[in-house]
């Protein structure tokens, strides 16, 4: 009768695979969004925005997914009005939150409170609306990826070739499964 060794290793080690392979995916992913997210903060013209770009990646229906956003917050909304720009707009004070006060006291309230007022703009008072011109777009994402697209493919099949060797998956390196940003 034919003995067979090792029956439960090679079970351990296919039941294994789908989780390394994983593993090593999302890092050659977060691996090729780092080129990009590091061409994006190069490019971007607001510090704040650059210190909140961020790399996030996430199993999305059996793919793998690099995103590079700016962090939630008012840099996010700087970073969607700069790559975007703005439409010209009227600037007012919502009905809503002035609680009946007219302009003039929101800004009086605001300056007793250190701040720089509502619609104040030079130290003058500058009525109930102000209207904004727009400001124009300066892409920072997307021309990153367009830029940067070849390296983060190489980048990312460069991490592959270290983490797999001939007939193994080289053990898990310190960014896998990071995606703090």
């Amino acid at each position: 009768m034919v003995k067979v060794r090792g029956k439960s290793e090679v079970r351990a080690y296919m039941a294994a695979l789908p989780a390394q392979i994983t593993s090593v995916l999302r890092g050659a992913a977060r691996a090729g969004g780092k080129i990009i997210a590091d061409e994006a903060k190069a490019r971007v013209i607001s510090q704040e925005v650059a210190d909140d770009i961020v790399i996030r990646s996430r199993m999305d229906d059996g793919r793998i997914v690099v995103t590079i956003t700016v962090k939630k917050g008012f840099s996010w909304s700087i970073g969607l009005w700069l790559e975007q720009g703005t439409d010209a707009h009227f600037i007012t004070v919502d009905d809503r939150q002035r609680g009946g006060r007219g302009i003039r006291r929101i800004n009086q309230q605001v300056r007793e409170a250190g701040g720089d007022g509502s619609l104040v703009i030079g130290g003058q008072f500058v009525g109930k609306t102000v209207w904004h011109p727009g400001a124009q777009p300066h892409p920072f994402l997307r021309p990153a990826l367009d830029v940067k697209e070849g390296e983060a493919i190489r980048a990312a099949q460069s991490y592959i070739n270290a983490r797999i060797a001939k007939g193994r998956i080289i053990g898990r390196r310190e960014d896998d499964h990071d995606d703090r940003g």
